[in-house]
């Protein structure tokens, strides 16, 4: 089940199904896109996901799957790799709570959120090992990334999982704290963002997508910067940011 609430201009989107650790199936997929799509149409100027009970999402729900007749691409590549890309593009800040088991799509699911933060006995990692099956929802390009190719392999070789706390201090994630802590963090970071400059955001968010997916030089990022400056200078946020500098007070944020 999929939990949608909107206060304050901030979304709260909750796996709720924690008897099976947020698994998800085809039906939950769909929900959870469907959740996504209602939060952009009420124009929510923050998002925070996270998961009800012991875990985030222990991944893909496998109970009722026969290999002989998975459709493996019909699942990867028709429902969870869109829902991923809708999640990544979704216009506002997003901010994910993440504990327990975070694992196959549930870490495409973190992949996917601009700022997550971490419980230190969070899971995260390749437990594909004991299935044989290898790791997907965009592991293999985030641990590359960060981790390098040899630890990369030696987590998908040997099935370990690290902890939040080695997760965050190896660069996947943002912040790491105490598991009782980790949902209030990142409501409040959605909430602030939610009366912050949207627009400023979202260019910072955009243009962080076209150094990761483009793979832009330093002075290729120094002249999209140089256009997203100027784009905002038209903005009621940019006039009034410089207004309460001017006037030392703060600033009065409406996200246009």
């Amino acid at each position: 089940m999929i939990d949608l609430t909107i206060a304050d201009d901030v979304a709260h989107v909750v796996l709720n199904a924690p008897d099976k650790r947020n698994a998800l199936d085809e039906r939950a997929l769909a929900d959870l896109g469907a959740a996504y799509d209602h939060a952009a149409e009420a124009h929510v100027r923050a998002l925070v996901l996270r998961g009800e009970g012991p875990a985030f999402c222990a991944g893909r729900d496998i109970a009722g799957v026969d290999p002989q007749t998975d459709d493996v691409t019909g699942y990867l590549g028709g429902l969870v790799t869109p829902l991923l890309q809708k999640m990544a593009a979704f216009p506002a800040p997003t901010f994910a709570a993440a504990h327990g088991a975070c694992l196959g799509v549930g870490l495409g699911l973190l992949i996917a959120t601009d700022v997550v933060y971490v419980a230190d006995t969070a899971k995260i990692g390749s437990p594909f090992a004991a299935l044989g099956a290898t790791l997907d929802s965009g592991g293999h390009a985030l641990f590359y990334e960060r981790l390098g190719a040899h630890k990369t392999l030696d987590l998908i070789y040997t099935g370990r999982l690290m902890s939040g706390s080695e997760a965050v201090q190896s660069g996947l994630f943002s912040q790491v704290m105490a598991a009782d802590e980790v949902r209030q963090a990142a409501e409040d970071a959605a909430s602030a963002a939610a009366h912050g400059a949207t627009q400023s955001f979202l260019a910072s968010k955009q243009l962080i997508a076209r150094i990761r997916d483009e793979r832009l030089s330093l002075w290729d990022a120094v002249a999209a910067e140089n256009v997203n400056q100027a784009s905002l200078r038209d903005t009621d946020d940019y006039r009034e940011g410089f207004a309460a500098f001017q006037q030392k007070r703060r600033p009065q944020f409406t996200g246009r």
